[in-house]
C-alpha cells in the first residue's frame, strides 16, 4: 500500500524520524565549544549569542566570554560596561544586557546554579520559549520542543506547510508538530539535530535534499517545491537616513557620551550623534549634535562617512571634526559625558559603526602626534 499524506503527520513520523535524524547528527554534527559538555550555563550563553547570528561569528565571542566569566556566578558579578565591551560586534545588545540581568537574578535565587525546571525560569529576562526549551532539553534532556529559523523551515518542508512560519496560525502548528515528533530519549540531541540539519542541508536556497536523512518522507521534496515551501514574504524596503557624529576636540582629548539604558545601542558610548533635518547641512547638524550634550563648538572638515544598516534602515553617518568653544556635559539625550584620550576609546563598549569611526579618529591623532 502506498503512503498517503495522512501517514506523514507528526505523530505518525515520530518513531521513524528519531533514529534517522540522530544517526545523521552523530555522523555530521559540527564540533562546537558549547557541545563539549552539558553545562546549562554554557549552553544558555551560546543560545543567546546564536540568536540572529551565524555560528562562525559566535565561536570566538563565546570562547572569550567563557574565558572571562566561566560560571553563572562569575557573570552575575560582572559590570555591564565590560559585558557590552566583550559583546561588541555581535549586535542586538539587548541580548547582552538581558543575559547579565538574568545571571544576577538566577545567581540570587538559585545560589549560582542554573535551574532545571521550566517554571523556575518564568520571568527571567530574555528567556523566551525557544531559549528556555533549548537549554533545558540539551542540558537535562527534558522533553521540550524548540522552534527557530532552521527547524521551522525544515518542518515546514517536511510536512508541506506553505504558510509563512512566522505567522500566528502557522507558527502554532509548527510548535505543536515540534512537540509531537520528540523522542523519549536524547531529546537535546534531537533538537540540535533539527537545527543542524536545517543549517547544513535544508538551507534557504539550494537545499541538498539527496543528503537529507528525511527526504524520502518530505512532502516538499515529493512535490519538487523545496524552493517554494515555506512561503517567504518579500522583505520590507529599507529607508535611507542621514546622521552626523560630531568629533569634538579639546587639546589632546575628545568628547564622548553614553546613551541611555533603553533604545537602540542602549548604554553604549559614541561621539554626539543626531539625525540631519532638512534643510540643514551636515555642519549645522554637527553643531546641533554637540549642543544636545551641552557643548558649543566650531565645526571643521568632514573626517569620514560610515555606512551601515540597522533592521530596515540604511544609515549614512557623516563624521564632522569640531573644536570645543565652551560648555560642559549636560544630561538629556545622553546620561554621561567624558573627555578622554584616544587611547582610552578602545576600552569602551561602542557600536560597530562607532568603532570604525573611532579607529579612524585614533589613526588621525597618531599621524599628527
Amino acid at each position: 500500500m502506498s503512503e498517503t499524506p495522512a501517514d506523514r503527520t507528526p505523530s505518525r513520523l515520530r518513531r521513524w524520524m528519531g533514529p534517522r535524524l540522530l544517526a545523521w547528527f552523530d555522523a555530521h554534527r559540527r564540533e562546537l565549544p558549547w557541545r563539549r559538555d552539558r553545562d546549562p550555563y554554557r549552553i544558555w550563553v551560546s543560545e543567546v549569542m546564536l540568536q540572529q547570528t551565524q555560528v562562525t561569528t559566535v565561536v570566538p565571542y563565546f570562547e572569550r566570554f567563557m574565558s572571562r566569566w566561566p560560571t553563572l556566578a562569575d557573570l552575575a558579578r560582572a559590570e555591564e560596561q565590560e559585558v557590552l565591551r566583550l559583546w561588541e560586534g555581535l549586535g542586538y545588545y539587548r541580548r547582552a544586557r538581558d543575559l547579565l540581568r538574568a545571571a544576577q537574578m538566577l545567581a540570587s535565587s538559585f545560589r549560582g546554579a542554573f535551574p532545571s525546571r521550566p517554571e523556575e525560569l518564568e520571568g527571567v529576562p530574555g528567556m523566551g520559549d525557544y531559549t528556555r526549551n533549548a537549554v533545558l532539553s540539551q542540558a537535562f534532556d527534558l522533553r521540550l520542543p524548540i522552534l527557530e529559523a532552521n527547524s521551522q523551515r525544515l518542518l515546514s518542508r517536511l510536512f508541506g506547510r506553505e504558510q509563512d512560519p512566522r505567522e500566528g496560525a502557522a507558527r502554532r502548528w509548527l510548535w505543536n508538530a515540534a512537540e509531537e515528533i520528540l523522542p523519549t530519549r536524547r531529546v537535546g540531541d534531537f533538537n540540535q539535530a533539527l537545527m543542524e540539519l536545517g543549517a547544513l542541508v535544508c538551507t534557504v536556497s539550494v537545499p541538498r535534499c539527496l543528503a537529507c536523512p528525511l527526504c524520502e518522507r518530505c512532502e516538499a521534496y515529493r512535490q519538487g517545491r523545496q524552493d517554494q515551501i515555506p512561503r517567504r514574504n518579500p522583505p520590507q524596503p529599507s529607508t535611507a537616513i542621514s546622521e552626523v557624529a560630531t568629533v569634538v576636540s579639546r587639546g589632546a582629548l575628545v568628547f564622548i557620551v553614553r546613551r541611555p539604558p533603553t533604545g537602540r545601542w542602549a548604554s553604549l558610548w559614541e561621539f554626539p550623534r543626531i539625525g540631519v533635518n532638512e534643510p540643514e547641512n551636515t555642519q549645522q547638524a554637527a553643531v546641533r549634535a554637540a549642543a544636545t550634550a551641552g557643548l558649543s563648538v566650531t565645526v571643521g572638515e568632514r573626517l569620514t562617512t560610515v555606512e551601515h544598516g540597522v533592521t530596515r534602515w540604511r544609515i549614512t553617518l557623516h563624521a564632522i571634526k569640531a573644536d570645543w568653544v565652551s560648555g560642559e556635559f549636560t544630561a538629556g539625550a545622553y546620561v554621561e559625558g567624558r573627555w578622554v584620550s584616544v587611547s582610552q576609546l578602545v576600552g569602551l563598549p561602542v557600536s560597530s559603526p562607532q568603532r570604525r569611526l573611532m579607529s579612524i579618529v585614533s589613526r588621525g591623532y597618531e599621524t599628527t602626534s
